[in-house]
């Protein structure tokens, strides 16, 4: 049974993100996880996890906080209602918050409730260094995603660009976050992070199958009255998924444990 003072972490999703989370947090023996899925594994479970059969049980369950590792669609469904339980949550799925509407439905909620959700930097970072120099109300980004063509087979097939990219760079997109978050909700998060903190009319959001690559690359240029900076960020694909980096679980992890740090960074 779990002491006073140990840490609980819920959990929605046990896809590849979801698992290596789990693995992550229960590899703190401090640490308790329950997760809710729809298909509990038959074996393979790591010592310190348990499931959750709904989320009722999961919220009853107490957690201090609940990562969501799931889908947009999970978002939507089940974070307003762990919220309105008073129970903080650090979202994989930013992408749902490109519905105006979802946002401000999630922002009345914490404000009712005292609930936050956390927004985790994810596959990126420089986010400090955006939202202080978009507080000058001067400033300018523009986020580029590079992924190998193999991350983007099917989109490309579906354009006829599957030979071009082998030997050139293909744009797949050019717009806004909520656009791109939109269009593809499992792998531009990071474009919609990136415009939470810098401000939505503020943000490009470029989107790029590149054959010169080999990580899944994401590129920032920030100019402003602050200054200008240019940020790139090479990662490892999840060995699950291609089109997601490795560094994300990590991410969604220390973000969580973040919250019981004593000096806050």
């Amino acid at each position: 049974m779990a002491t006073p003072d140990m840490r609980r972490i819920g959990l929605i999703g046990y896809g590849a993100a979801g698992r290596s989370c789990a693995t992550l947090l229960a590899a703190d023996a401090d640490c308790r996880v329950m997760v809710l899925t729809r298909r509990p594994p038959a074996d393979g479970i790591p010592e310190r996890v348990a499931f959750a059969a709904d989320l009722d049980a999961l919220i009853a369950w107490k957690p201090d906080a609940i990562i969501e590792a799931a889908s947009a669609e999970a978002f939507a469904e089940m974070v307003p209602h762990c919220l309105e339980s008073g129970i903080d949550v650090v979202p994989a799925s930013v992408g749902a918050l490109q519905s105006p509407e979802m946002a401000a439905r999630i922002h009345a909620i914490c404000v009712r409730s005292g609930a936050r959700l956390i927004i985790p930097a994810g596959a990126v970072g420089g986010l400090d260094y955006i939202a202080a120099a978009a507080l000058t109300g001067d400033i300018a980004v523009t986020y580029t995603s590079r992924k190998p063509p193999a991350a983007w087979a099917g989109e490309l097939a579906a354009m006829g660009l599957a030979d071009t990219a082998r030997t050139e760079p293909v744009a797949l997109f050019e717009g806004s976050a909520p656009e791109a978050a939109k269009l593809y909700p499992k792998n531009l998060n990071a474009g919609l992070t990136i415009a939470l903190a810098a401000g939505f009319e503020r943000t490009l959001v470029r989107v790029v199958a590149d054959p010169q690559v080999t990580r899944n690359t994401h590129e920032i240029a920030i100019t402003g009255a602050a200054g200008d900076a240019v940020l790139r960020f090479e990662n490892r694909a999840s060995p699950d998924n291609p089109k997601t980096s490795a560094i994300t679980a990590l991410s969604l992890v220390a973000t969580a444990l973040r919250r019981y740090a004593p000096v806050g960074t």
